[in-house]
């Protein structure tokens, strides 16, 4: 069993790894001008149908093109590599290095909504294998038996004008197709860096992420300093309302950091 120092260095040391693959990430989804590489989707009768600025079918491509690229990476750094079961699963990939240690990374996307701000992302479910760390159900090992959960983050930008997606193209005017999304920049760091303290889009119990661009680039959010477990605590006890109600409670004990301290008389 190693000590929280040792993990750490353990985490960091993955971290680097990945990041040192960056420049093959980025070739790996645009050209030198920063343009991605995907024009479309073709027919066996060679006619390119352009792709929509739908972020789950970027996000989607996003994920292929980097596989060979993780495989490389996996090849040079002695891990082994494993994928994720079924679609809803959770990580993405699972890397194992020579020690037997586990490192869960997440591919995610988003864009840019000026100079400062991303949409955001999802960084996974705060229910299910998140509270109980045992559980095999939706995740590739259990959530214990990673050394660190990662995300690997894409950050890009629209077109604004990208060309009409109901037009259809021949192969002949490839180089007349705007690409839909460009400027790539690519981070890595741990889930709980990233994390906001509320959950992500829509009524999914999935945990938010930060929307400045620098704070997500160099893993400085809400739960940085506060560390990991302490991200962990208030995650595993987060109640919507409607988990609220359920156990006949009138309100969530808490909505956001300052009254998660509060709850916890941390101040």
């Amino acid at each position: 069993m190693t000590n929280q120092k040792e993990r750490d260095k353990i985490k960091e040391n993955f971290r680097k790894d990945i990041l040192s693959h960056i420049e093959l990430f980025n070739s790996a989804v645009s050209t030198n001008k920063g343009d991605w590489i995907i024009k479309g989707f073709i027919d066996i009768t060679k006619n390119i149908y352009t792709i929509s600025i739908d972020t789950k079918v970027i996000s989607k491509i996003m994920e292929l093109l980097l596989f060979p690229k993780l495989c490389k990476f996996a090849e040079e750094g002695g891990y082994k590599m494993v994928l994720s079961k079924e679609q809803n699963f959770y990580p993405d990939i699972s890397f194992i290095d020579k020690n037997d240690n586990k490192f869960a990374v997440d591919i995610k996307s988003t864009y840019r909504k000026n100079k400062k701000e991303v949409n955001g992302m999802t960084l996974g479910a705060f229910t299910g294998y998140f509270r109980d760390r045992t559980s095999n159900k939706n995740i590739t090992f259990t959530y214990d038996e990673y050394v660190g959960h990662f995300v690997l983050g894409v950050i890009y930008s629209r077109t604004d004008n990208a060309k009409d997606e109901r037009k259809v193209y021949e192969l002949s005017d490839l180089h007349k197709i705007t690409s839909v999304v460009r400027d790539f920049t690519f981070f890595v760091q741990e889930k709980y860096r990233i994390a906001a303290d509320r959950p992500g889009s829509g009524n999914t119990k999935n945990i938010g992420s930060l929307t400045n661009i620098d704070k997500l680039i160099n893993g400085c959010g809400l739960f940085a300093e506060l560390g990991e477990d302490i991200f962990n605590d208030y995650w595993m006890y987060y109640l919507t309302k409607d988990m609220a109600k359920a156990i006949d409670l009138k309100n969530p004990p808490y909505k956001n950091l300052a009254e998660y301290k509060k709850y916890k008389k941390m101040e």
